[in-house]
């Protein structure tokens, strides 16, 4: 195969791992250069295991989720692939709900560990047999999944210091309105009462020759 390899290059290789995948791989498509093929949930870990053994996948790059709220299963499970003995990557995609539980497959890549917590944090979806699935980015009490769609910007809830209490409390979040939000771009920093960056009096200059 040449490199970079050409469309019906990675049309043939994407038919022969759906031909020879035992029905673990449902379907494969090249889009903007790269293979993606799509698997059963269920056999994701034989899935990856054909790909690393026999088409040499063998470094998993990323795990990661996407959110589609309007599909029944909202959510796609995207795991990156590289072959360094063929310099070439393939895409392999799975569905999933909130409630349904992907099989983990860090004994198949275990680097898939920290990528399954980031995804249970940011998302919500959970992976059978984790050896330790807890959130990684965000507090263990953390309200919601901040990746997801319909998770609203300001999130749930907000944190501050309470002088009484002497510790850091949780509160439902308050109106933001009131906040002095900046939206000055950095080349006006010299105006007055802010104060000067670096450069800007270049920038300036050349806006007050124009």
């Amino acid at each position: 195969m040449s490199w970079p390899a050409t469309y019906p290059e990675l049309e043939a290789l994407g038919r022969e791992i759906v031909a020879n995948g035992a029905g673990a791989f449902t379907s494969s498509v090249v889009a903007y250069g790269d293979l993606t093929l799509t698997a059963q949930m269920p056999r994701i870990v034989e899935a990856l295991t054909i790909l690393r053994d026999q088409h040499g996948f063998h470094q998993l790059i990323d795990l990661c989720g996407v959110d589609y709220p309007e599909r029944e299963r909202r959510f796609d499970v995207v795991y990156h692939l590289l072959s360094m003995t063929k310099n070439r990557r393939v895409r392999l995609k799975v569905e999933t709900d909130e409630d349904m539980p992907v099989p983990s497959v860090v004994d198949v890549f275990p680097n898939a560990d920290w990528y399954e917590r980031e995804a249970f944090d940011m998302y919500g979806i959970f992976f059978e047999g984790h050896p330790d699935l807890r959130r990684i980015l965000t507090d263990y009490g953390f309200h919601g999944h901040p990746l997801r769609k319909d998770f609203p910007m300001t999130g749930y809830v907000e944190v501050r210091y309470d002088e009484e209490l002497k510790r850091v409390v949780y509160e439902p979040v308050k109106a933001v309105e009131w906040r002095n939000w900046d939206f000055l771009s950095p080349w006006e920093g010299i105006e007055k009462g802010y104060a000067p960056i670096p450069g800007d009096e270049k920038a300036l200059g050349e806006r007050e020759t124009k």
